[in-house]
This record gives C-alpha cells, sequence and structure tokens, in this order.
C-alpha cells in the first residue's frame, strides 16, 4: 500500500552545508520531520556539489517519513558561475554585467534540460536566453 503524502516541500539550499538554521528547521519541523536525519543526507548527497545551490524537492508522508530528490541548479546560478558573476545586474535594462555567447547558452541548456519542461534543445535555449536577459547579461 503506498504511504499517503502530507505535503511537498521546495528549498533552494547550499550543496553539502545545510543546516538546521532558517529556512530547514521552521520548514520541516512544523511537519514533525526529524531535521537532522534530512540534514545528514542532504550534505551527504550534494557534498560533491559544495558551492553551487541545490534545490531539494521533499515529500512528506503522513506517518512522518520523508523521501527527497535533488534538482540541477537553477538557471541563474548557472549563469553566474559559467561568467564567473557574483549577482545579476539591480537594473538588466539599462546595466549590462555580462555576455553569454551562443556556446555558452548551449552549455547551460544541455545540462539543465532534465529538470525543464521542454525536451527540444531550441526552447531549453530561449529560456537559458529569457533567464540571462532578466539578470542584465547580453545574448548573442
Amino acid at each position: 500500500m503506498a504511504k499517503k503524502i502530507k505535503t511537498v516541500i521546495k528549498l533552494n539550499l547550499p550543496a553539502g552545508e545545510a543546516t538546521p538554521a532558517p529556512p530547514v528547521g521552521p520548514a520541516l519541523g512544523q511537519h514533525g520531520i526529524p531535521i537532522m536525519d534530512f540534514i545528514k543526507e542532504y550534505n551527504a548527497r550534494t557534498a560533491k556539489m559544495k558551492g553551487q545551490i541545490i534545490p531539494a524537492v521533499i515529500t512528506v508522508y503522513q506517518d512522518r517519513t520523508f523521501t527527497f530528490i535533488t534538482k540541477l541548479p537553477p538557471v541563474a546560478a548557472m549563469i553566474k558561475k559559467k561568467l564567473n558573476l557574483a549577482k545579476g545586474s539591480g537594473k538588466p535594462n539599462t546595466e549590462k554585467v555580462g555576455k553569454l555567447t551562443k556556446q555558452m547558452i548551449e552549455e547551460i541548456a544541455k545540462e539543465k534540460l532534465a529538470d525543464l519542461n521542454t525536451d527540444d534543445i531550441e526552447q531549453a535555449k530561449k529560456i537559458v536566453a529569457g533567464t540571462a536577459r532578466s539578470m542584465g547579461i547580453d545574448t548573442e
């Protein structure tokens, strides 16, 4: 028999460095999940990706057990890493902070394709380019 799902929690956490501090503690605590169990398992799974933000999708069951999957870093984080930027532009329409080449856009699109809601690489490239533009980054 399948367990009854109580809720699904989505958190963006630093890989290999999650702590019981907010947002983790309060988000899991209110559902009665053993917080340290989640943190130990998350950090173990994401240890080799340190320095990146890795989203976790946690499924909480009625009997207070949980499972979770990790996703790839958000597209914005991947773009910042490619261009070695600390953050995007505060005024994306007027202040440009970098430029992505066609090749860079394609690399990010290929890497992130599994998490995007498309199988078409051309569509994925448009998603990446759109995210870049909203961060004040020119695209080819």
